[in-house]
């Protein structure tokens, strides 16, 4: 394109000559790409025309700023003169990053799976200027490498089955868009019950490590919405080894290189089963889903490790990810000028540097560094004198931890002084509606209000920014600029820190706006014949088909969010609508999960709730008094997973709440003293002030205490 029409700045810091249309775009990952000679289109129409016209297929490459293979097949391939020529020469390329565009990442990596059995990313789909595809891959050589041929190869012989045997091409994107959009098999009368929950947890069990941990063989991920639903399932049974799961899992990720152990957070996996090796990349949702797996874990055992795990992602993210608006962006890359991990990497002698001989010695013996290194990228000694930083436990010696933190806190100060990782600066609304409500669950758990006033001013930040005047969300803004119309995800992971945010503030400004932007969202994503929500919206671009998304994956599915939001909306209002709508979902979702529950934990979660007993709890009280307070304290100290708690103030404007729930307008003080109303099924009891009453009676019932 003429450079004469490139903005300002749209070098996006690098030193590079701009040759494509990226330039012009504001993801992060698509601006990596600007300087490529590949002649890469975003995704639109102007791409889909132009091969339309010049009857070319399409390149499709989707990844995102922080994919450490992404990066090495950029710079094998999409740097290099000779493949860019070929892909200029035979196709019309785009690239799209996934994370501002899941909608479509979903759809060609559903085809990827159907064509090869497996996805990841770099995804890479060959497919006709009608948007259908007929070759999947994920990263692709430059050159071949034994059975697999390089993009050298690939891309002659494609362009050559292209023009000389295209029926043949025809009948295979036809037969994958069949496959891909066919609908899968529902059976609307059959009711997901608590023998799901009961085979979710088999499964988990069956694939659980009992020596380091976690679920299945090298990589490992934390998936924390599994963990999640194991607490909920001890809660419920009283199963001791669903708990000793949760406990042996996250102890051991604590004490892994997948944890920072300088600057807290988490790394995105590890690719080894100890968790001492990690993949680097650091991402907002990895944040978010481990910050509620340690608060919940600490409200259920009261190990204050987990609560100072949980601190210290909060630290971390509000240190290294937030914007100066106090919205969170979304990443840091694995990779840094001195390659994968060097950010985090130290030698015997950085230690020193850093520490002094004693300390740096005694940071060694905890973290287990040696001279020679333990890492090569596969966590085998090889004597390039590099260390990944992990422990084989945590020190029970009060003075050690004390020694530990100034030790962390002088490491840390070194490492800032390093060059740091790209950081993937876009907001995203549903990751960071994932980290507010993160944020407000442990402001509930730990009583820390700093949590809480930074939760509030994110999500001032998303409801500002990243909603349009008629109440839609938008799903990403970056550089001043919020595009992109919302998908499921945004609109139920936004709601879900709607209503964390009402029941750690009570403020029930909180909850109208999770009300309002849910009716927008049955109107607009809903499936009312049927049930469930899907990824995008009826007014929306579709991509060869409206998809509903049910996996859980690296984060819960939209659905699965929606499933609990619906439920919990119908609590705190009384509204037996809400619940009807989630059960329809139920319904729609069940013959799917139970072909695997274990693959489908965040709507496990949601089902554990749905099945009951819940407990509804209205707090009539005056906002700030002593005798509120306390009986605050303890609904926040007891793990409740399925309970909901209303707040009823005695004095101010009550309009919005008794609009809202008009079943607790005859809830009041009782003798003038704070009170509350325990409901369970069809059932309240009488108004409890007394707070050693109120905890005996929301955890008498729990099983196994």
């Amino acid at each position: 394109m003429p450079k004469e029409d490139l903005p300002p700045g749209s070098r996006s810091g690098e030193d590079k000559k701009i040759r494509n249309r990226l330039a012009l775009e504001k993801s992060p990952y698509l601006l990596q790409h600007a300087a490529n000679p590949v002649d890469w289109y975003p995704w639109g129409e102007e791409a889909f025309s132009r091969a339309s016209e010049e009857d070319k297929p399409v390149f499709l490459s989707i990844g995102y700023a922080t994919c450490h293979w992404c990066h090495v097949m950029a710079h094998e391939s999409f740097e290099d003169e000779t493949v860019a020529s070929l892909l200029n020469r035979y196709f019309v390329c785009i690239k799209v990053d996934r994370e501002e565009r899941p909608d479509l990442d979903s759809v060609y990596m559903a085809a990827c799976r159907q064509m090869t059995g497996q996805g990841g990313w770099p995804l890479t789909i060959f497919m006709t200027p009608d948007r259908r595809p007929f070759y999947a891959a994920t990263y692709i050589p430059k050159e071949r490498r034994g059975p697999v041929p390089g993009l050298l190869e690939l891309l002659p012989r494609i362009a050559e089955v292209w023009r000389e045997d295209r029926d043949h091409v025809v009948v295979t994107a036809d037969r994958i868009l069949a496959e891909i959009t066919s609908p899968e098999a529902t059976d609307p009368s059959h009711e997901p019950d608590e023998g799901l929950l009961d085979a979710g947890f088999e499964e988990l069990a069956a694939g659980f490590d009992p020596d380091y941990g976690g679920f299945g063989h090298a990589p490992k991920f934390p998936a924390p919405h599994t963990l999640l639903f194991l607490l909920r399932y001890w809660h419920r049974t009283g199963k001791k080894r669903a708990l000793a799961m949760v406990e042996r899992t996250l102890d051991a990720i604590r004490n892994g290189g997948i944890c920072d152990q300088v600057g807290g957070g988490f790394h995105r996996y590890s690719i080894d089963a100890q968790w001492r090796v990690p993949h680097f990349e650091k991402m907002l949702y990895d944040q978010a889903l481990l910050l509620m797996a340690c608060s919940e874990a600490f409200q259920a055992t009261g190990n204050p490790v987990y609560r100072e795990t949980a601190d210290g992602i909060v630290t971390y993210v509000l240190r290294d990810l937030t914007s100066p608006a106090g919205a969170f962006f979304s990443a840091e890359d694995a990779d840094s000028p001195g390659g994968e991990g060097a950010f985090y990497l130290w030698s015997a002698a950085d230690l020193t540097d850093a520490l002094g001989q004693e300390d740096g010695e005694y940071a060694a013996r905890v973290f287990n560094a040696t001279k020679t290194g333990n890492y090569s990228g596969s966590g085998k000694e090889n004597g390039n004198g590099k260390n990944i930083l992990w422990r084989s436990g945590t020190p029970v010696d009060p003075l050690s931890e004390v020694r530990m933190t100034s030790i962390r806190a002088r490491l840390l100060a070194a490492r800032e002084r390093r060059f740091r990782p790209l950081r993937d600066d876009k907001v995203l609304a549903d990751w960071n509606g994932l980290f507010i409500a993160a944020l407000a669950q442990s402001a509930r758990v730990s009583g820390n209000a700093s949590h809480l006033a930074a939760a509030e001013r994110a999500m001032k930040f998303v409801l500002g920014n990243l909603r349009t005047p008629e109440g839609a969300l938008l799903h990403r803004y970056r550089d001043g600029e919020a595009a992109i119309p919302g998908f499921a995800d945004d609109y139920a992971f936004v709601i879900l820190a709607l209503i964390e945010l009402y029941e750690s503030s009570f403020d029930i400004g909180y909850l109208s706006a999770a009300l309002d932007l849910n009716r927008y969202f049955l109107n607009h994503f809903g499936d009312p014949g049927h049930g469930g929500f899907f990824m995008v919206s009826g007014t929306s671009e579709v991509t060869l088909f409206r998809k509903k998304e049910w996996y859980d994956g690296a984060i819960p599915s939209a659905n699965s969010v929606a499933f609990a939001n619906l439920l919990r909306l119908s609590r705190l209002t009384g509204d037996p609508g809400y619940a009807s709508l989630a059960m329809a979902l139920s319904r729609e979702a069940g013959r799917i999960v139970s072909r695997s529950p274990s693959a489908y934990t965040g709507f496990l979660s949601a089902l554990d709730f749905a099945s009951g007993p819940t407990t509804e709890i209205v707090l009539a009280g005056n906002p700030g008094a002593e005798d509120t307070g306390h009986l605050v304290e303890v609904l926040r100290a007891g793990y409740l997973p399925r309970c909901t708690v209303l707040f009823r103030p005695v004095s101010g404007d009550r309009v919005v709440l008794d609009r809202i729930a008009p079943f607790s307008s005859a809830m009041i003080l009782k003798d003038g003293r704070a009170a509350a109303y325990v409901c369970s099924g069809n059932t309240c009891s009488p108004p409890i002030t007394e707070p050693e009453k109120l905890a005996a009676f929301v955890n008498g019932n729990i099983p196994g205490r």
